[in-house]
């Protein structure tokens, strides 16, 4: 082999490792998350929300969640049954941009709701839909750090601060770290108006999900009290074609969902 060839392998070998030890930008970083959580066709899917006190169970509701990202806005649209407990079952939810309105077939009428309401626990109504970060969230990148997952599992991740970037941010600030190699959300950490911690959440449980590895569990712990936790359950993802006439509030009541 040449002078000439080991030099240009040596150089080559010199510019790949110069590119990996580079980060991406802390946008690209958010985005290629955003792309890893959530699928980017229209679906379905099926969540379990249980929430614990003590290790033990004082709620469970289960919801089936239409969702389909709108191309225009870049943000996700999300139609929410109520499957139970039975009292609820039937009632819906609708999250299209920052409108979110709540539908019971009981009465017929159709209010205003916040994504911060909570559902059950310590999970909130936006934290149940399908959302886009990068779309409502100026993302600054704090550093490289090891972490440990909800399993005690070592990461080498991006740390990331993310601010409100849009009046549709569910939370005003999120510290948010990313895996390199996957970029797999591992940890969220949401804080209030004031600064103050919220809650901390776990992204767990990754599994094969419409074509992509995807986390299928999320743990939500009270910030202030960690007895206090709420898990997410994700499961029976099916691609749809949902009609875009679901996402708008007069339509609720003709919706029919499985």
């Amino acid at each position: 082999m040449s002078k000439l060839v080991v030099t240009l392998i040596l150089l080559a070998s010199a510019v790949a490792a110069a590119d990996r030890s580079t980060p991406p930008t802390p946008e690209a970083i958010v985005e290629a998350a955003d792309r890893a959580r959530n699928p980017q066709q229209a679906f379905r899917m099926t969540l379990a929300l249980v929430d614990y006190e003590h290790a033990r169970v004082k709620d469970r509701v289960v919801l089936a969640v239409h969702s389909k990202l709108d191309k225009g806005s870049g943000q996700f649209r999300n139609v929410v049954r109520y499957v139970d407990p039975p009292r609820d079952a039937g009632k819906l939810v609708l999250l299209d941009a920052s409108k979110m309105w709540f539908y019971d077939p009981g009465s017929k009428t159709s209010v205003r709701i916040s994504a911060q309401q909570r559902l059950t626990g310590q999970a909130s109504n936006g934290d149940v839909l399908t959302v886009n970060l990068a779309h409502d969230y100026r993302a600054k990148l704090v550093g490289e750090e090891t972490l440990k997952d909800a399993d005690h599992t070592e990461h080498r991740t991006w740390h990331l601060d993310l601010t409100a970037a849009t009046s549709d941010a569910i939370y005003s600030r999120l510290e948010y770290w990313v895996e390199v190699d996957t970029f797999r959300a591992v940890k969220a950490k949401f804080y209030s108006d004031s600064g103050r911690v919220l809650k901390i959440a776990y992204y767990r449980k990754f599994a094969e999900v419409l074509g992509s590895m995807r986390p299928t569990e999320t743990v939500i712990i009270d910030a202030v009290d960690a007895n206090l936790l709420t898990t997410v359950t994700s499961s029976d993802f099916q691609e749809r074609d949902i009609p875009d006439a679901w996402f708008q509030r007069d339509y609720l009541p003709r919706i029919v969902v499985e």
